[in-house]
């Protein structure tokens, strides 16, 4: 009897222990400036399901660990939390040479990461559950939207120094190939630098028809105020931007943005019931100046998904809560998004906006509905492009090109 009473003394005890789970974004380091937020959302949806009385009985509790801008630093982080913490679930990361330096560490703990950032593409993992946009999702619709609607036959393609744009860039130069138009030049910028003046004068000397953007963090402020200086108006030439979003309008002077144009799968400004409970929800438990935006909703969207997925499942284990995000789907801030099973991507609808002068987004463009997400382009062969990146990562030895060189000699590196 006595034993008895132990045993289910025991199992009462740990039904009310909380589920703990990782969050792993840069606090510190250059990419802060975009990737905190996401913290931000995250802990938001914890708070709502928490009040809303938890998971299977049990509240949620997480534990932060900062990134700090470094693909080394959030491969340690990873480990620490999954086998020091013994988190259940890991969200996080922001750029892809942060993904791609945890990923040997979920691997080899069969462990599971939710990634809600939009991204090359290229890549399918068991241990990866992505929540941000496949390329199809966001790069391949704005160079058609640039074609169609901009007029745009002389494209230069602008981006930071590491996997991320380069495999943008391969994507977006075989469409421009399939469209029959010019790529006056494919450029890029030393990870965290300030100084863009040698690019501005490029675009200056070729005068593209638009500019692609896919410079990050501090850098991407920089370019647009020396785009700015040059004299260079979007009524001159625009730029598309797959990295800017409301909450770097916010952190920053965004004078020099105004008029440019972004490709994602969320804006605040969308019109819905459920956004607009979304966005008053950020605002009123972080404050009336606070924004959303695309990586807001997908941190946002992810914890929902994977509570979801528990529920689903009955319990915590990494191999039953993976099957069952595999299944789900929600009623988004953004629209109807759903886990594709077959690739662990997710279904989300696609955005073409304006900047304006009070920091939000005018939607010019969008597709009518959620798109079914497509990692590998048909443009190249799956063994094709895993050579392509994997070229990249042999000459870089990782997954940013960390060379010493001066940010004209880095921008010769395509």
């Amino acid at each position: 009897m006595c034993c008895a009473l132990w045993y289910f003394s025991g199992l009462s005890i740990l039904a009310r222990k909380p589920i703990l789970v990782g969050v792993l974004h840069s606090q510190t380091g250059p990419i802060a400036v975009s990737e905190s937020a996401m913290i931000d959302a995250e802990r938001l949806a914890f708070e709502e399901i928490n009040a809303a009385g938890g998971l299977l009985g049990r509240k949620i509790r997480w534990v932060i660990a900062d990134g700090a801008s470094d693909w080394p630093t959030f491969a340690r982080e990873a480990d620490r939390l999954i086998n020091n913490e013994n988190v259940s679930i890991l969200f996080g990361c922001w750029t892809s040479a942060s993904r791609k330096s945890v990923l040997p560490v979920l691997v080899e703990s069969d462990h599971l990461l939710i990634y809600p950032m939009a991204y090359e593409g290229l890549e399918t993992c068991p241990n990866v559950i992505y929540t941000g946009a496949a390329p199809n999702q966001q790069i391949t619709p704005a160079v058609q939207w640039c074609h169609g609607e901009l007029n745009a036959r002389r494209f230069f393609l602008l981006g930071s120094d590491y996997i991320w744009p380069h495999c943008v860039n391969a994507i977006i130069s075989d469409q421009l190939m399939g469209l029959d138009v010019e790529k006056v030049a494919e450029k890029y910028v030393p990870f965290g630098s300030t100084d863009l003046k040698s690019y501005v004068q490029e675009i200056v000397d070729t005068q593209p028809d638009v500019i692609l953007c896919s410079v990050v963090g501090d850098s991407a402020i920089a370019f647009f105020r020396e785009l700015r200086e040059a004299g260079i108006s979007p009524d001159d030439i625009p730029v598309v931007t797959f990295a800017i979003a409301e909450d770097e309008l916010r952190a920053t002077d965004h004078t020099d943005m105004v008029g440019h144009y972004a490709a994602w799968n969320y804006f605040q400004s969308i019109d819905t019931d459920v956004n607009k409970k979304f966005v008053a929800a950020f605002k009123k438990r972080y404050g009336a100046d606070r924004v959303t935006s695309d990586v807001i909703a997908a941190a946002y969207n992810s914890v929902y998904l994977w509570a979801n997925a528990v529920r689903e499942s009955g319990n915590t284990d990494v191999q039953q809560v993976r099957n069952a995000l595999r299944q789900q789907s929600l009623n988004a801030p953004e629209g109807i998004i759903a886990v594709d099973p077959a690739t662990q991507h997710t279904w989300r609808p696609v955005y073409i906006a304006k900047i304006q002068k009070t920091g939000q987004f005018d939607i010019v463009w969008n597709s009518n509905g959620s798109v079914r997400p497509v990692p590998y382009p048909i443009t190249r062969s799956k063994s094709d492009w895993n050579a392509f990146v994997s070229d990249l990562y042999q000459r870089w030895g990782g997954w940013a090109n960390t060379a010493t060189t001066t940010p004209k000699e880095a921008a010769t590196d395509d």
